[in-house]
């Protein structure tokens, strides 16, 4: 498959590139072609303006410049993957911007929706994984992403994967985040391969 990986963090040394380094790696390894898509080094503007939302009514719209050229990149992959720090038990707000740019009314919701096969959100928490779920943190973000933009905009395999503790600077820690990355990559399709042989 065709995969387009979007990452979103302003720094290129953070954990959240290193992840994104052995994530592309298990999906090359799987035999998939993958685009990563850096927001911050790209010059992705994640401010919606009224070029964004042209006439609701018409079925055929024609966006800005920068979001049709996001929509056509869109176009060229059969499935997606998000890769981004949680902070404030939310998506940043530069890949928020993208969604709300890119993903707009008459390309990913309303007169047609997305065709891709599935998409992963995976998101990088400092907590540990005991304080997203007292308050269920885990369970808000995951119906956010899966049902409420996901589902919404008609991808129903929509995943959230959580790498929890990136604060932890023991080696083993970051090595096991790093693992646990390259092992979503190689397995990125599996689901998709059950449900043919089912």
């Amino acid at each position: 498959m065709k995969i387009l990986t979007v990452v979103s963090h302003p720094r290129e040394n953070s954990l959240t590139f290193s992840v994104t380094g052995r994530f592309v790696q298990g999906l090359a390894d799987a035999g998939h072609e993958t685009e990563v898509l850096d927001l911050h080094r790209s010059g992705f503007n994640p401010v919606m303006w009224e070029a964004d939302e042209p006439d609701w009514s018409s079925d055929h719209k024609i966006y800005s410049p920068e979001v049709e050229a996001e929509m056509e990149r869109m176009k060229h992959h059969d499935a997606l993957a998000f890769i981004f720090p949680i902070w404030w038990f939310n998506l940043p707000a530069m890949l928020k911007g993208y969604i709300d740019r890119v993903w707009n009314n008459g390309f990913a919701y309303g007169s047609t929706t997305l065709h891709h096969k599935k998409v992963l959100w995976l998101g990088l928490a400092g907590a540990p994984k005991e304080h997203f779920e007292k308050r269920e943190y885990d369970k808000i973000l995951s119906r956010h992403l899966n049902i409420g933009i996901a589902d919404y905009c008609g991808i129903s395999n929509s995943k959230v994967e959580i790498l929890y503790d990136t604060l932890d600077s023991r080696p083993e820690t970051f090595e096991n985040l790093l693992s646990r990355a390259y092992h979503l990559g190689l397995e990125y399709d599996n689901d998709i391969k059950a449900a043919k042989e089912a």
